[in-house]
């Protein structure tokens, strides 16, 4: 490691990020070293600012180490698609990247209402990272310690103020993207910036952030970006007429812990105050300026924006955010969220077209038998004359669909098996992160288990009369909160092979945190916990009372406001 002016005893990450020459580091040269299918260790974590992360395959780790093999490395890149929205020459660029370029041929829809690719070879980076460039996106800060993908409702502009909101996620990303050119001279064939001093970061500077940052746009009543899984969320408030007059502000949102580390903990967002649209781009800025400053880097497990928030307190944070945009908040708008899922099927938008949500069983667009998923969307992008959007439950919509066109769509929907299956309330608001057999963090199955356990759910559901009730379902493979799981009326989060953390409480609107109820448990205690807790539920809920009130009211687990009064 080269010489720092950086004090002794940060995290390492910092030293990294100061010895990188803006995100440069030797990244060019581990592709180049064609003896291994990975990347030098310290480019391992600067690949993160260029959008994706090394991986291999857990599933046959060990077999390969018998033969004395490395790993079978592989990477899994995340494109930047503020709001999600995709023209339909985009998706049929991306569909086929997807069969081209990775070992897996399928797509995957994340939490942060974009895409991924995984099991992509070491020599098909650069060609895939210029695919999806050729097409207007790319992966620019969708990882790493800059501002990621900013996510918008995906109400499918059934309103003015929808559509103002999203154009308000697509200038906050472009506002906050890191200005290196490091991404286009490694990745695009860019001629190299002669002179790093040229190349400085005007607004992050050298070191970045200290951890990820994460901002949602939102319009209530629906809160299917939940605001406050998010560093930074901004909560449009209409006028009278209906018009985007400005936005109530949260900060120090977050979702991550550490299983039995009492120092981390989930965290609800916290409103500093109303801002008028206008001002919208500088306190973005500003608020990430504030993490920036005062953010931990000496202990990445309390670097994100919650932590910074809970240390100042919320008027002093306040307080250095108007320092740096020179704007007082005004008070908080009133405001509620009623719901955090999506609504499924059709929805009329003011401007006569249709829009059409999907569920895609955690994300995952590839063919299946009798359920040609992948297929289906890429048939229906060579005829739609609208786009697709991407929402924050790992779902997606056809949006802008002519009335002229809707029974097409649909008949193309239901050929591929998109549409007519009848599925469960619980499976609709449910959401699995990947865990195994990629991910290094995993400690337990997400995507593979979650749909099988919802199924068994659904029959003691049934049983007890209330298969219609919705319920938020989350499972997570570790307790970093991909899924954002300590948001959920019921909770999974893995502590080891078949065994999790049974967390419940919260409230089905996205606006209290749940509690963990019991500790390390397998499928057989899981299934009778649930049907135990159904029947109970079934008997004694009042009127309209969801489940999640349920437990809270009967004393099962207590409400909980602030993170820190949440127990891992």
């Amino acid at each position: 490691m080269s010489k720092t002016t950086l004090p002794d005893g940060l995290a390492v990450n910092e030293y990294l990020k100061d010895n990188s020459n803006y995100l440069r580091g030797t990244i060019e040269e581990s592709l180049a070293d064609q003896t291994t299918g990975a990347v030098a260790d310290d480019d391992t974590q600067l690949t993160k600012f260029h959008g994706f992360y090394m991986q291999d395959d857990r599933d046959i780790r060990e077999e390969r180490r018998k033969q004395k093999l490395e790993p079978k490395h592989s990477f899994m890149l995340r494109a930047r698609v503020p709001g999600g929205v995709s023209t339909m020459e985009q998706w049929l660029a991306i569909d086929k990247i997807a069969d081209d370029l990775t070992d897996y041929g399928s797509l995957r829809l994340t939490t942060r209402q974009t895409f991924q690719y995984h099991g992509i070879l070491k020599p098909n980076i650069k060609p895939l990272i210029q695919g999806i460039c050729k097409v207007g996106l790319d992966s620019i800060a969708a990882c790493g310690d800059v501002n990621r993908n900013v996510m918008c409702n995906t109400n499918p502009v059934d309103s003015r103020l929808h559509q103002e909101t999203y154009e308000w996620s697509a200038k906050i990303s472009e506002h906050l993207l890191p200005k290196t050119r490091a991404y286009y001279e490694i990745w695009l064939d860019e001629e190299k910036v002669a002179d790093s001093e040229a190349d400085q970061e005007p607004v992050y500077g050298k070191w970045y952030l200290p951890r990820k940052f994460k901002i949602a746009v939102a319009v209530p009543p629906h809160n299917d970006v939940d605001i406050s899984a998010n560093d930074l969320s901004f909560i449009a408030i209409a006028d009278a007429d209906g018009n985007l007059e400005g936005f109530n502000v949260a900060v120090g949102g977050g979702m991550g812990s550490t299983h039995g580390d009492v120092e981390t903990y989930p965290q609800l967002a916290r409103i500093l105050g109303f801002i008028k649209k206008e001002d919208t781009l500088a306190f973005a800025e500003a608020v990430m300026l504030v993490q920036r400053d005062f953010g931990n880097r000496i202990n990445r497990k309390n670097a994100r924006t919650k932590y910074t928030v809970d240390t100042l307190g919320v008027d002093k944070f306040r307080e250095e955010t108007e320092k740096r945009t020179g704007i007082k908040f005004e008070d908080e708008r009133p405001f509620e969220f009623t719901q955090q899922g999506d609504r499924f099927g059709w929805i009329k938008g003011i401007d006569n077209n249709w829009h059409l949500t999907l569920f895609l069983e955690a994300g995952r667009i590839i063919d299946k038998p009798g359920q040609p998923i992948k297929t289906g969307l890429r048939e229906i992008a060579k005829v739609h004359k609208g786009e697709y959007r991407m929402t924050a439950n790992q779902n997606i919509i056809i949006a802008n669909v002519a009335e002229e066109d809707k029974a097409e769509i649909e008949g193309m929907c239901r050929k591929y098996g998109l549409l007519g299956e009848v599925l469960s309330p619980l499976m609709l608001d449910s959401i699995a992160c990947v865990a195994l057999p990629t991910c290094a963090l995993a400690m337990a199955e997400s995507e593979r288990y979650l749909p099988r356990l919802i199924e068994k759910f659904d029959v003691i559901a049934e049983k007890h009369g209330i298969a219609d009730q919705p319920m938020v379902i989350r499972m997570t493979g570790c307790p970093n909160g991909c899924g954002r799981p300590f948001l959920a009326e019921i909770a999974f989060v893995g502590k080891g092979p078949g065994k999790y953390n049974m967390y419940l409480g919260a409230d089905g609107r996205g606006t209290r945190l749940n509690q963990m109820y019991k500790e390390n448990v397998g499928e057989e205690e899981i299934l009778s916990t649930i049907d135990s807790l159904f029947e109970q539920y079934s008997k004694e809920r009042e009127s309209g009372e969801g489940f999640g009130d349920f437990v809270v009211r009967k004393g099962f687990v207590n409400a909980v406001y602030d993170g820190r009064e949440f127990h891992a």
